[in-house]
């Protein structure tokens, strides 16, 4: 067993060569996955550079695209907006003024003039009185463009263009161009007839074509004395009605909601001095006619009530150069100034407290009250209803409890409304009945359509435009 033979597996002749070989194709696979790794990172990085570029160049363009949209809208919006201000006038309600007959309004004045021994026609004007807005209304329709900067609205020259029509008669001062009323005066023949101008009027406005064209209520008519135009009120009441209260007109002939309330023109100075107390020593001033019609018979109890109060000053007096001056200096001087009804709910005399910074104590159930979608009179006033001011040292109690910083603070709100009463100043009473007058057109415009289409109308029932006013008396403001 020893000697048991050894077998050995012989050696083939290349098994020492084989270790090399699969050293070499293991290098070369090492290359090739080498090779392939850095092609594909080199292709990669191409088309990731070229598809970046391709994105970012795209995403650019959408962004010029867009920004070249935008800035085109801006441009075009820019655009527009110049030919707005430029036409701004186009916006603004277009109104023409007739060229009435002179007998309507420059030769009412004319005769005006005559009637008070004047010979001389050339030197004549309108004459100051209470409801002389119509001279201004008149004034601004008559004056170039250029002198009308920052009106509501524009004058046309040609009627088709117009959205509404003025008919510049002066027929309140028509109304006092007699020095008397026929009859009163024995002996004296009138030398005009306002009755006869009113008719003559009615006449020639319903032989114009625009006015046929939609019987009137596109026509805007001033008639701030309550008596004007009283005979020929039922064939002008589609038109806008210029007036100073509805004292005088039926619930189907005047409205709020179809007319303007204007205020009557201030007859004293205004008062351009600082708000303040200490010069105004008077705590109640009146100056005005004490016996007075219908509502206004309450003057005469309220003058036997308060004449004899201390610090209160009431006085009877017509309108008069001098009586003015006296009125001005009162109101100048006092804290507080009566303003109750006269004929009609409404008078001229709230007006001059207003310009005199005199905190006006309003004495008339009725009123109303001009431009009150932009003035809140409780801020400037006191309201306080008939019944209650004719209980005995109510009125002078309720006055001597008001602060002096609350007398400060009405003052304060007077003067920053006192523009609206002032019919001369250019940004004034005129402009703002134009706005209040531009604000009825869609209303207007509504009722010419509907008469159109209307195929049966009930005369009896009062007209839809026509709504009541005041149906409630006040309640004391303090």
């Amino acid at each position: 067993m020893s000697e048991r033979l050894k077998i050995r597996t012989p050696k083939s002749p290349n098994s020492s060569k084989l270790p090399r070989i699969m050293a070499r194709k293991s290098s070369l696979l090492k290359q090739t996955l080498i090779f392939s790794a850095c092609t594909i990172l080199i292709i990669y990085a191409f088309f990731n550079t070229f598809l970046s570029s391709s994105t970012a160049a795209a995403t650019t363009g959408i962004s010029a695209t867009t920004s070249s949209l935008f800035a085109e809208q801006i441009s075009r919006e820019n655009l527009l907006e110049f030919p707005e201000k430029a036409t701004e006038n186009e916006k603004k309600v277009r109104v023409f003024m007739y060229d009435l007959p002179k007998k309507f309004t420059t030769g009412t004045i004319e005769n005006h003039a005559l009637a008070r021994g004047s010979s001389d026609l050339s030197k004549v004007s309108y004459p100051g009185h209470q409801h002389m807005g119509e001279w201004y209304m008149y004034l601004d329709l008559s004056r170039p463009d250029l002198d009308r900067v920052g009106s509501p609205v524009v004058k046309v020259n040609d009627p088709e263009e117009a959205d509404l029509f003025y008919v510049p008669v002066f027929s309140s001062l028509s109304l006092i161009v007699n020095p008397a009323r026929a009859g009163t005066v024995p002996g004296s023949d009138p030398v005009y007839s306002d009755e006869k101008m009113q008719e003559e009027l009615v006449e020639w406005l319903e032989e114009q074509e625009y006015w046929r064209r939609n019987n009137g209520r596109d026509h805007v008519v001033f008639a701030g004395d309550p008596n004007a135009l009283y005979r020929v009120l039922d064939r002008v009441k589609n038109a806008v009605l210029l007036l100073s209260d509805f004292g005088r007109v039926r619930s189907d002939q005047g409205s709020l909601i179809k007319d303007v309330i204007v205020p009557y023109s201030h007859r004293i100075n205004v008062y351009n001095g600082d708000i303040g107390v200490e010069e105004r020593k008077t705590l109640l001033f009146f100056m005005g006619n004490r016996y007075r019609k219908d509502g206004g018979k309450i003057r005469d109890l309220l003058f036997q009530m308060l004449e004899k109060e201390e610090d209160v000053v009431i006085r009877h007096g017509t309108q008069s150069r001098e009586n003015r001056r006296t009125a001005t200096r009162g109101m100048h001087t006092s804290k507080f100034c009566l303003n109750p009804a006269g004929d009609t709910p409404s008078a001229c005399r709230l007006f001059d407290s207003i310009v005199s910074l005199c905190v006006p104590l309003i004495v008339s159930d009725s009123i109303e009250l001009p431009f009150e979608d932009v003035i809140d009179y409780r801020k400037i006033a006191i309201f306080v209803d008939t019944e209650s001011s004719l209980k005995p040292g109510y009125l002078v109690r309720m006055l001597r409890a008001v602060s002096t910083e609350k007398i400060l603070e009405y003052q304060k709100q007077m003067r920053e409304v006192k523009r609206y009463f002032v019919y001369s100043d250019s940004n004034g009473t005129v402009n703002e009945i134009w706005r209040e007058v531009a604000q009825k057109l869609p209303l207007i415009q509504l009722m010419i359509n509907r008469d159109k289409r209307l195929v049966k109308k009930d005369s009896t029932e009062p007209d839809c435009s026509c709504l009541c006013t005041n149906q409630s008396a006040h309640i004391t403001s303090l």
